[in-house]
């Protein structure tokens, strides 16, 4: 049986940034900036794993504007935080997603954790007080989302991930998109969740093989 494999490269955004915020006029030009060199490098890593010049590379958008490569059968989704970039990529796991979050992330934890936590997460949250569960609570939600390709269409409260303050991946189903998987990562100060559309066989449920390159 052929292992399914998903990289997910990680790099500081800082060493894709040749400008700072003090270079531009204002904030909407440096975030347009910030945006140009993100697509730019996910375009080499994308082009770096396909064995294939950047210029190759065609995209479109499914019909909610998930992005996705129409000229290679290569899946891809990424994230950035404030700091740090992700990327994961797979040839065989088609619906996938990644998010990223810096631990020292300055949010409103209580506020946020009751308009988007499912009553279960809440009620964890409310008792643990701990930043890395609320982290791995949030990271897995967006990551399931953007690999279902609903994004913010569906109600963050609705979709109990089933997150445990201390293991460090699951599985959880809603009727609306069926039932992903997730693995959590802690890399220093940052947070990462890849989550993948998971279907179960008479083995249970098939995990792919994960690995994290850090550049």
């Amino acid at each position: 049986m052929t292992t399914h494999k998903i990289e997910v490269h990680v790099r500081a955004l800082a060493q894709l940034l040749k400008k700072n915020k003090t270079d531009f006029a204002d904030l909407s030009s440096f975030n347009f900036y910030k945006q140009q060199q993100i697509r730019t490098y996910r375009d080499q890593l994308l082009a770096e794993h396909l064995q294939s010049g950047i210029e190759a590379l065609s995209f479109a958008k499914h019909e909610h504007g998930k992005p996705f490569l129409s000229s290679h059968a290569l899946h891809f989704n990424h994230s950035h935080s404030r700091h740090y970039y992700a990327l994961a990529v797979s040839e065989r796991v088609r619906d996938i997603g990644v998010d990223v979050e810096e631990l020292d992330r300055k949010v409103r934890f209580d506020a946020l954790a009751r308009h988007a936590f499912h009553p279960d997460e809440y009620q964890i949250w409310k008792q643990e007080q701990n930043k890395e569960y609320w982290f791995k609570v949030w990271t897995t939600k967006e990551a399931i989302l953007k690999a279902s390709g609903l994004g913010i269409r569906l109600d963050l409260n609705s979709l109990n991930t089933q997150v445990h303050p201390e293991q460090t991946g699951g599985v959880c189903t809603h009727p609306l998109i069926g039932t992903f998987a997730y693995q959590n990562f802690i890399l220093n100060r940052i947070v990462i969740t890849v989550a993948w559309r998971s279907e179960q066989s008479c083995r249970g449920f098939q995990f792919p093989q994960l690995q994290i390159i850090q550049h």
